[in-house]
């Protein structure tokens, strides 16, 4: 497991936040090149490592921002990215590097899914894929939820702050209170999990005085999470009915994901967690990954897997223990053997 540990830790060292993950394609680069393997850095910046497509294995290149010392002590590395997801990422390419399967590193994946979008148009569909996310390295996960988000945009004529009229600021933030209670009216009980509800969030507001004095101005960036059976032509609606006249840009919706246990890549992986003494377990993802987008994409068998405890993923304690992560390798190589039979 050494070469996977070196691959890891200089990955994690790495920067790579997202549109800024060059220096970290090339140490993959360099990783396969030394195995005499075919790779190669597509158009947007993919690490792209073709081979045995009965399974492919891809994990994400980029982190969110955020500086975190690199450090290892007692069998457990600190840094950014380190779980989400150079841990998964430093796995599935030793895994491909042991097996001979096809591997891709793909970029951009904590803000737009640039690189997954720009692989599913470009290569063919592969047998299988095992996407790469921090699960734990004896979780399997089935499902995420989709991701819509859009943009309000409002503007007032400039009035004095003594008056009573609402100025876009106070508008933008009225809208956002009834798109909140809205969206929170279709989200079931109260003892519904969040994997099955819909969730809004705001994630960005900025309002003031135009350049020219003349009026007021606001934004709202909001996020929503779809469960299965919800769409972004959903929210869109809701929203819609719930607020007032105002414009709101929107974005291409993800679609939710959710995959059978009985599927082939599931088994595979939960042959691979029994074989290291492991007891497999299913996860669903209150969040939206790339499987989102294969899974759009591709209809084959799949699952999302990898070392780390997720609920770290963006934090300043990001960290992840090195034997759970040579546990992990050592189920990928079990599943990708299995798979190529």
């Amino acid at each position: 497991m050494g070469g996977g540990r070196t691959l890891l830790r200089d990955l994690v060292e790495t920067p790579s936040v997202s549109g800024r993950e060059t220096a970290a394609t090339e140490r993959l680069v360099d990783a396969f090149e030394s195995a005499d393997r075919e790779v190669w850095i597509d158009e947007v910046g993919n690490v792209r490592a073709p081979a045995d497509d009965s399974v492919l294995l891809t994990s994400h290149i980029d982190t969110v921002p955020g500086e975190i010392p690199v450090r290892e002590e007692d069998g457990v590395l600190w840094g950014r990215g380190a779980v989400d997801a150079k841990g998964p990422l430093a796995a599935m390419a030793t895994a491909a590097l042991e097996t001979g399967v096809s591997f891709a590193g793909v970029v951009e994946e904590e803000t737009t899914s640039r690189g997954a979008h720009h692989l599913v148009e470009t290569r063919d569909v592969p047998e299988a894929v095992v996407n790469g996310e921090p699960s734990g390295w004896a979780g399997v996960v089935l499902g995420y939820r989709g991701f819509h988000a859009g943009t309000y945009r409002v503007e007032e004529p400039a009035g004095h702050s003594a008056l009573s009229d609402r100025n876009a600021i106070e508008r933008a933030m009225a809208w956002w209170g009834d798109v909140s209670e809205a969206v929170e009216a279709t989200d079931g009980e109260s003892d519904t999990p969040v994997f099955e509800q819909r969730t809004a969030k705001p994630v960005a507001v900025e309002g003031g005085v135009t350049d020219d004095g003349l009026a007021t101005a606001a934004t709202v960036d909001a996020q929503f999470r779809l469960p299965p059976g919800t769409t972004g032509d959903d929210v869109e609606a809701t929203v819609a009915d719930a607020t007032d006249a105002g414009g709101v840009e929107w974005e291409t919706p993800i679609a939710p994901v959710m995959r059978s246990p009985r599927n082939a890549v599931a088994r595979a992986l939960r042959a691979g967690i029994r074989a290291g003494d492991g007891e497999p377990t299913h996860l669903r993802k209150t969040g939206t990954s790339d499987m989102n987008v294969y899974a759009e994409a591709w209809d084959v068998p799949m699952a999302t897997y990898g070392p780390g405890d997720s609920s770290l993923d963006h934090t300043p304690d990001e960290h992840i223990e090195l034997v759970e992560f040579d546990r992990s390798v050592t189920v990928l190589t079990h599943a990708a053997a299995e798979l190529r039979e």
